[in-house]
This record gives structure tokens, C-alpha cells and sequence, in this order.
């Protein structure tokens, strides 16, 4: 498993800066977030941007995020599919492999909605295919469907495309309605990113995501589950995201610094041991 880190982690600093603090601080994997990126475009290319990061030593595991391209209609849905064709080829400008997919179910789907949901997301995978990304969908639990690993897993499987996966945020797997035997279902071949953090001192059914904490931070049995990932032959990222406005106020050099120790610590209690060359 590759030890990486989310740009969320240290949303509001500058692209070029967090880049370089995670240089410092020794990571060599990291998670961009796609509008930070946009921005960035807008004043330098996308080849000077690939050569900056290969002179840093980073290696962009993956991006997030894309929402809009399951439920939507009319104008909306063409606006985000024409969204969605640009950052497609960012991403294979960027040589990024995976592109978190966010569900945008605004209300429990009636079969219809369902229906066009699956259809869509076989075809947003279809149509990532060629750039060689592979799409991980999410499973936020503030979402009125598609909050639940199980849920995430059976519209994977139903669109039916080989490089379509999920993406286990254990945040979301812990503060949701995900259960333990959903694991279970868990394979390379379904899933696709795994996004860490904690929790302390808030009640699940109240934790937003800016009351994220660094694993081993917190109260979450992180360890059991990252040794099942690795038992079934999980060999992808796992990428600290810890989205809490206090990590924003706080230099880039020594979030990045604590939060690769905080998941270097993690990783290394799982057993049998994970090979952690490369953090």
C-alpha cells in the first residue's frame, strides 16, 4: 500500500507552495484536488506542471473531486459532462490514474433516476477509459443516496466497467450507515482509492468532515481494516485527507511533516508488516 496525501489535508495553500512542502517533508505520493489544479492551469501548463512535480519526486496518485454526471438533466447535465471532458484530459495531460467520482443524489431515486444514474456512470467510465483513468466512486454519508460502502459497491458492480471502482474514505465508512460485513465485498478489482483520517470527541451521527483528525489521533480501528485491505491483495493508495479548516491555518511544511509520521506510525502496526518505501 503507497502512502500519499491529499491536498485537502492543506486546502488553502497555494498549489506551488504545497508542492514543495511535501517535497520537504518527504512524501512522494500525493492526492490533488482538481480545481486547485484548474486554477493553476489558467497561468502555467500542463507540461510545466508534470516536470515540477517529476523535480519534486511526486507522483499524483490520484484526484478529487468530479460530481453531477449521475442524476443530473437538461443543460446542467451537459454542463458537467463538457466539465467532465476537460479535467479528463488534464488528468492525462497530468498522467493522473484515478478521478474520485462524487454521487449527486439530491433525493432518494425513484428506479428511473437509478437507472439513469448506473447508465451514467458506466458511461463516465467508458469515457475516462481512454485517458486511462480509472473513476472512484464515493459514498459521503450527508448524501440522500449512496451513503454506504454496500450501496457504492452494488452501483459499481451493476455499471459493470473494469475501470470502475469505489473509494473507501474510512471517515465516511465510520460516520455512515456502512457495516463491518461490507468489507467483505471488497477486492482490487472494486476498489480503487482508500482516503484516512480520525475522529475524537464528536458523536458519529454529528462528525462533519472539518472534525477530521490525524489517524491514531482519534478513535477510529483503523489498523483491522487496513490489514483486511492488505490481506485481499490491496496494493493502491492510502491517502491522508484530513478536510478540518484547523490544518489550513497551520504552515504546509509541518502539516505535511506531522501528517507523514501520523500515517507512516499507522501503517507500520499493520500486519504482517506493509513495505512503506516511497513515503
Amino acid at each position: 500500500m503507497i502512502p500519499c496525501i491529499s491536498e485537502a489535508t492543506s486546502l488553502s495553500t497555494p498549489f506551488d507552495v504545497l508542492l514543495e512542502a511535501w517535497s520537504r517533508a518527504g512524501w512522494t505520493n500525493v492526492e490533488l484536488w482538481l480545481t486547485k489544479i484548474e486554477v493553476h492551469l489558467k497561468t502555467t501548463s500542463t507540461q510545466e506542471t508534470r516536470k515540477r512535480l517529476s523535480d519534486l519526486g511526486l507522483a499524483v496518485q490520484a484526484a478529487s473531486y468530479q460530481g453531477g454526471l449521475l442524476t443530473s438533466l437538461g443543460e446542467q447535465r451537459q454542463s458537467h459532462w463538457t466539465h467532465y471532458q476537460q479535467r479528463l484530459e488534464i488528468l492525462q495531460a497530468l498522467e493522473i490514474p484515478v478521478l474520485v467520482l462524487a454521487p449527486d443524489f439530491n433525493a432518494e431515486p425513484d428506479q428511473a433516476c437509478l437507472g439513469r444514474a448506473i447508465d451514467s456512470l458506466a458511461a463516465a467510465a467508458q469515457a475516462a477509459k481512454p485517458y486511462g483513468v480509472r473513476l472512484a466512486l464515493e459514498f459521503p454519508k450527508t448524501g440522500a443516496f449512496c451513503t454506504s460502502l454496500d450501496t457504492a459497491l452494488a452501483l459499481v458492480t451493476q455499471a459493470g466497467e473494469e475501470n470502475l471502482g469505489v473509494c473507501l474514505d474510512l471517515f465516511h465508512y465510520y460516520t455512515g450507515p456502512s457495516k463491518f460485513e461490507d468489507l467483505a465485498y471488497l477486492q482490487p478489482q472494486n476498489l480503487a482509492l482508500v482516503q484516512v483520517s480520525d475522529l475524537i470527541g464528536t458523536p458519529r451521527e454529528l462528525a462533519k468532515d472539518s472534525d477530521r483528525v490525524l489517524p491514531g489521533d482519534g478513535d477510529f480501528q483503523l489498523v483491522p481494516i487496513l490489514e483486511h485491505l492488505q490481506n485481499i491483495g490491496y496494493t493502491g493508495a492510502i491517502s491522508l485527507e484530513v478536510t478540518n479548516p484547523a490544518f489550513w491555518d497551520v504552515p504546509a511544511d509541518r502539516v505535511a511533516d506531522v501528517g507523514r509520521q501520523a500515517l507512516l506510525r499507522l501503517l507500520e502496526q499493520v500486519k504482517p508488516s506493509t513495505s512503506v518505501e516511497g513515503a
